[in-house]
C-alpha cells in the first residue's frame, strides 16, 4: 500500500508537527505541572484519541463540509471555543478549595480525558487539516484511498501520542517539584485555568488572511 521512503517522509512530518508548540501541547503541559504526568498522559491521550474522529471525519468528507460552509464552520469553531473558555474559568474557580483538597484531583484523569476528546473534536482548524495533509499521502496506486487515509491517520496518532507522551512525563517531573510548595498549587490552578480560557478566545477570534 505504502512504500517505505512515503512512510517515512509521513511519519517524519507527523512528528514535526507534533513537536512544533500548538495550543494541544501547551495543554498537556499546564496538566502536567498543575496536576501530574498521569492526568498529562490522560490528556496526552484524550488529544490522540480525537485524531480518530478527524480522519473519520475527512474519510467521510465533513471536513469538506466545514472549508466549503462558513456558517458550519463557524459554528463549530465558536463551540469548540466556548467549551475551552468553560473548562479554563471551572479549573480557576477550584483554586478556592485548593488547600482543603490538596491530597485530591480536582479535576479526574477520566474527566481530563473527555474534555481533550471534546475539545480536539470541536476543532474545525484540526478536520481542516487532515483534510489538506492525509490526501498528501495517498497514492492512486495504493489501493482503497479510504483505506490508505485510515492507516495514515493512525499513524499519525502513534506518532502524536509519542511526543504528547515526553511533554506529559517531563512536566510531570516539574510539576512534582513545583508542587511541594503549598502556595503554588493554587497559583497554578489560576495559571491554567487562564491558559485555557486564552485558547479559547484565541480560537474565536477572526483569522487574518
Amino acid at each position: 500500500m505504502f512504500d517505505t521512503t512515503q512512510l517515512l517522509m509521513f511519519i517524519g512530518a507527523s512528528l514535526v508537527l507534533a513537536i512544533t508548540p500548538g495550543p494541544d501541547v501547551l495543554y498537556v503541559l499546564t496538566r502536567g505541572i498543575t496536576q501530574g504526568r498521569k492526568a498529562a498522559l490522560y490528556a496526552a491521550c484524550g488529544f490522540n484519541i480525537g485524531v480518530i474522529a478527524h480522519t473519520m471525519f475527512a474519510v467521510v468528507g465533513l471536513s469538506a463540509i466545514l472549508r466549503t460552509s462558513a456558517v458550519a464552520y463557524q459554528c463549530v469553531k465558536y463551540a469548540g471555543a466556548a467549551y475551552l473558555i468553560y473548562i479554563g474559568i471551572q479549573t480557576i474557580r477550584s483554586r478556592k478549595g485548593a488547600e482543603a483538597m490538596q491530597k485530591v484531583d480536582v479535576i479526574s484523569p477520566k474527566a481530563i480525558f473527555k474534555q481533550t476528546i471534546i475539545a480536539n473534536i470541536l476543532n474545525p482548524k484540526v478536520a481542516l487539516f487532515f483534510l489538506a495533509f492525509l490526501p498528501q499521502f495517498v497514492t492512486p496506486n495504493g489501493g482503497c484511498p479510504e483505506l490508505q487515509m485510515l492507516v495514515l491517520g493512525g499513524l499519525f496518532m502513534v506518532s502524536g501520542f509519542a511526543v504528547f507522551s515526553l511533554v506529559a512525563l517531563f512536566s510531570g517531573l516539574i510539576g512534582d517539584k513545583l508542587r511541594s510548595n503549598p502556595r503554588f498549587e493554587p497559583r497554578m490552578k489560576t495559571a491554567a485555568g487562564s491558559v485555557l480560557v486564552l485558547l479559547g478566545l484565541s480560537l474565536a477570534l477572526p483569522e487574518s488572511h
